[in-house]
């Protein structure tokens, strides 16, 4: 999306300094600066206006800015934050296309991603990047999408009560997903049922002539009907989008036919577990919201690209096959990675696991609970710093000991890797795979 930097200022109440420009797409990043793009630096633990002349040099076309001009074209506000917000709905304004919000507790960005592939292929798509979700991620999503965009797929996250009504206020959403409320962030929210008053702001944000794309199978979810005055169209086992004669390949990635109120198609996915079944119902659920034919919406989800380190499988020089889903970690979502390794037809398994972090008072059971499950299933539990899985598995204080542990094994095993984000885990699935002879 272009912006005329004397246009911006304007809305945004700010004076601009320098030559009026117009700049293509926004970035907080003096790193990933694309050639004519609009730097917002943000002050958090480093303050962003240190790597203005970086982004200049990188090729930004201009910046915001609470100091005095460092050179070329800036809009001096007095909150450089505040402003980027502002862009948020100033971009929203001018977006005629559909605006699809998703939240959920487990699989947001997964979910994401196969709307982006099953809208791809009929209509013109733009999504965040990642796991961009954020007061910060969801701006830069409305400001970096095309002119022409017919979908804009956003992805929601929350900290808190209010947090997803704040986002719903910038994004305006017309279609509004919910994937599932679980056991993730309560320390922060304190029960379950805080975790569905914050992730039910998003229906109660929608218009009436807006769509509720709802987890038929989640009680919490499916309750949220009565939040909303848009339509509701529901996905899962007991939903008006559901999966039918579910099978699995030998690295457990599924096919099944979809069945919708009045017609079916054969899915066949490329990325492996049971729980992405269920992510590809709920995207071809809002592929169909927004009108994109169900046969294309299926075509579509055989271009999925997934955002990295969920569910990635790879085998190494050894023959070692390697899940890396590392990207974060809650009890739902370890037991649904879980459940992919316990499918496996090799011999040796192994569950190359961090620490769940957030999870409150819960949290001590959980990290237990999920040991217990595993090893009940046949695998060895290797506990990478993370004490609180108990002193019946195999712990090791790092990634290196982790790498030595798991050794030369072969075709003969399988390992998951996976923890909560601040473990950083993929680490761990590169130096495993750094001999890499082919990947699925």
């Amino acid at each position: 999306m272009q912006f005329l930097l004397s246009d911006l200022a304007t809305q945004l109440g700010g004076r601009l300094v320098g030559p009026d420009v117009t700049v293509t797409g926004v970035s907080t990043d003096s790193r990933k600066v694309s050639d004519g793009q609009l730097f917002v630096p943000l002050v958090a633990e480093r303050d962003g206006h240190d790597f203005i002349d970086g982004a200049r040099k990188g090729g930004a076309g201009g910046y915001v800015s609470s100091r005095d001009n460092q050179g070329g074209s800036s809009i001096q506000v007095a909150d450089t934050s505040l402003a980027l917000t502002e862009i948020g709905r100033i971009a929203r304004r001018r977006l005629t296309s559909q605006v699809v919000g998703v939240t959920g507790s487990v699989g947001k960005t997964s979910v994401k991603d196969m709307i982006r592939s099953a809208c791809a292929d009929s209509l013109t798509t733009h999504a965040n990047i990642g796991s961009f979700n954020n007061e910060i991620g969801l701006p830069l999503t409305l400001a970096n999408a095309p002119s022409n965009a017919e979908v804009t797929v956003t992805e929601m996250g929350a900290r808190g009560i209010g947090h997803i009504a704040h986002l719903c206020e910038i994004a305006q959403p017309t279609v509004g997903v919910v994937t599932a409320v679980a056991l993730a962030h309560s320390e922060l929210f304190g029960t379950i049922e805080s975790v569905a008053q914050a992730k039910g702001e998003l229906v109660e944000s929608l218009p009436a002539n807006g769509t509720a794309i709802l987890n038929a199978d989640d009680p919490l979810v499916r309750a949220m009907a009565a939040r909303t005055d848009a339509s509701v169209l529901t996905f899962g086992l007991m939903g008006d989008v559901k999966p039918v004669d579910v099978i699995f390949d030998e690295v457990r990635r599924p096919r099944f036919r979809v069945q919708t109120p009045d017609q079916h198609a054969e899915v066949s996915l490329t990325v492996s577990g049971e729980h992405m079944v269920f992510n590809a119902c709920a995207a071809i659920a809002t592929a169909i919201s927004v009108g994109v034919p169900l046969e294309a919406a299926v075509t579509g989800l055989q271009q999925l690209q997934m955002s990295p380190w969920r569910m990635e499988i790879g085998t190494n020089q050894h023959g070692l096959l390697v899940i890396n889903d590392s990207y974060n970690a809650n009890p739902t979502s370890m037991r649904a990675a879980l459940d992919t390794l316990y499918g496996l037809e090799v011999p040796n398994k192994i569950a190359a696991i961090g620490v769940m972090g957030e999870l409150g008072d819960e949290g001590a059971a959980e990290h237990l609970n999920i040991a217990a499950e595993a090893q009940a299933n046949g695998v060895e539990v290797l506990a990478i710093n993370a004490h609180e899985y108990g002193s019946n598995v195999t712990h090791v204080g790092s990634i290196d000991d982790a790498v030595a542990k798991i050794g030369d094994a072969g075709a003969d095993t399988a390992v998951l890797i996976k923890g909560s984000r601040s473990v950083g885990l993929e680490r761990l699935a590169a130096k495993l795979l750094a001999d890499v002879d082919g990947s699925d």
